[in-house]
């Protein structure tokens, strides 16, 4: 198949050399010259302009979003609707918020466009092992692209799947990525446990063993056990835990419906509590304690 893939980044470079890799003709635009050349060394084709880019696909022309999620997708989608024609396809591969997504594909099929989301799961390790997609959308169309679905994924029958229609791929995806926020801070909590107890454990030792017959086996296991043989004392390392949006979109709508959600919740906060180098908040929980009980302050 042939398409445009806007967005070379990590992600975006990855899947279109998986894509070339499995025979798949892909043109690549990026505001990046240093991502367009990189790409032109994997048998992707660089264009230098949506305009360009779009001309060079046949109809009907199908074009991969790999961009951060926001303002810029709207940006993109605004400036290629002039380009495309009846039928044409978009794909939104980032992480946007799903009621944006529903939102767009109403806008965009009263122009006869279609609109594909696609939640997208694997990051670095993707060109290696392969995509977990969750697809959103019209079925005749998610068909249509079955191909490249089938090429981005571990294996053709394995890790992808249509969910739904418009909005609910990065749902899916979304509160993906919130179950994520959970099992990295059930992670992290017992490690940091094992740490300050006085067996001398070897953490990463531990984490392989955990690996092969635990029930909390997993690649975010996986990946653990990398970091801590690279760095066993994680030094070099601040305590500075930052978030993408999903876990607060996640928190959000577990809210609004009525959903328990408390680790999802606790895990994003854990998040927020990392960053506060100078907590306002603590010194007058210690102020107040003072006041009540007269307890001691310690001075800072």
């Amino acid at each position: 198949m042939d398409l445009a893939m806007v967005g070379l980044g990590r992600m975006g470079a990855n899947m279109a050399e998986r894509l070339v890799r499995g025979g798949h003709r892909v043109v690549g635009h990026d505001p990046s010259a240093e991502a367009m050349a990189k790409a032109a060394e994997k048998g992707i084709e660089p264009s230098d302009s949506l305009a360009a880019a779009i001309d060079a696909l046949p109809s009907p022309r199908i074009v991969w979003l790999m961009v951060p999620a926001g303002p810029l997708v709207d940006t993109l989608i605004g400036e290629l609707e002039p380009l495309l024609s009846k039928d044409d396809i978009v794909i939104d591969g980032g992480n946007s918020m799903y009621k944006d997504t529903v939102r767009r594909a109403e806008t965009l099929r009263e122009r006869h466009l279609h609109y594909v989301d696609v939640g997208t799961s694997g990051g670095v390790w993707g060109l290696q092992e392969g995509y977990s997609m969750m697809v959103g959308g019209e079925t005749p169309i998610v068909e249509s692209l079955r191909p490249l679905f089938e090429r981005l994924a571990p294996a053709a029958d394995k890790g992808w799947g249509h969910v739904g229609p418009s909005g609910s791929g990065h749902f899916t995806k979304m509160v993906h990525n919130g179950i994520e926020y959970g099992m990295m801070q059930a992670y992290a909590e017992g490690f940091a446990i094992m740490e300050r107890k006085d067996f001398d454990l070897d953490l990463h030792q531990v984490a392989e063993i955990w690996r092969h017959g635990s029930v909390v086996r997993s690649w975010l296991l996986d990946l653990t056990a990398n970091a801590l043989e690279k760095n066993p004392s994680l030094e070099g390392i601040a305590p500075f835990v930052s978030d993408s949006g999903e876990g607060r979109w996640t928190v959000a709508e577990a809210i609004e419906l009525d959903v328990s959600a408390p680790v999802i919740t606790l895990s994003l906060l854990e998040r927020l509590r990392s960053r506060e180098q100078d907590s306002y908040g603590d010194k007058l929980l210690s102020a107040m304690r003072s006041e009540f009980g007269g307890h001691a302050i310690k001075k800072g």
